[in-house]
């Protein structure tokens, strides 16, 4: 654990990077690079998402779900309003980070707490983002399934007035040292939570019909019977 821990501590560092120097004007290309140039110099030696540092979307193409291995860097220019959504898959000798978050930016800068938000829309979706990991932690128990935790959450979404995005429907993974060996979050999962060293939990949200997606992911595991954040 020692060492995913120093994976996701590299991965939350360059997020907190990332958004100290996004600027409207920026391509989305060049917010890739600096992402995963940054995860390299603090010490991940390549990338376990189908070798994707920095998965960046923005604007509507936020409500986008696609795999990793069909995900291009959209030709795409920072406006002065925008929402991006940034997922970062740095690893060290096989041991994974794993760490996403939704930026937002104001007059031209990325605003440090994107919880303040001034449009009213962005703001409701990053708390309910919050408000999900803050509920996962509440409900989540190691005698649980992943099928029960994934229809736990989807239950939460809903109730907060969103949707889940996902193209698999799926909320959250296993953290493993090989993709293939992933378990998921998901309908059918009759495997306990509890028997899963760690895994994340990456809900991937937006108002029915709306244009802005919202992501925000954290690696758990429990101590205690308890679910803390890695």
């Amino acid at each position: 654990m020692i060492n995913n821990r120093a994976m996701q501590s590299i991965a939350r560092q360059t997020m907190d990077i990332a958004r100290q120097n996004i600027r409207a004007g920026h391509t989305l290309a060049s917010v890739r690079q600096l992402c995963e140039d940054t995860l390299r110099e603090l010490g991940a030696d390549s990338f376990w998402y189908w070798g994707i540092g920095a998965l960046v979307l923005c604007g509507e193409d936020t409500i986008s779900s696609v795999s990793g291995r069909e995900y291009t860097t959209a030709d795409r220019v920072i406006r002065d309003e925008e929402i991006i959504t940034i997922d970062l898959s740095p690893q060290r000798g096989g041991f994974w980070g794993d760490f996403a978050r939704t930026i937002i930016v104001e007059n031209g800068s990325a605003i440090e707490d994107a919880r303040l938000a001034t449009r009213e829309e962005w703001r409701e979706g990053v708390l309910a983002e919050a408000q999900l990991h803050s509920d996962l932690i509440e409900v989540a128990r190691p005698s649980m399934t992943f099928e029960e935790l994934h229809g736990e959450m989807n239950s939460r979404i809903r109730e907060l007035g969103f949707e889940n995005l996902d193209f698999l429907g799926n909320v959250g993974h296993s953290i493993q040292r090989r993709s293939a060996d992933r378990i998921y979050l998901e309908k059918g999962n009759a495997a306990r939570i509890g028997d899963t060293a760690l895994f994340t939990f990456e809900p991937h949200i937006r108002r029915p019909g709306g244009l802005d997606g919202f992501k925000h992911e954290n690696i758990y595991y429990f101590t205690n019977d308890r679910l803390v954040e890695l």
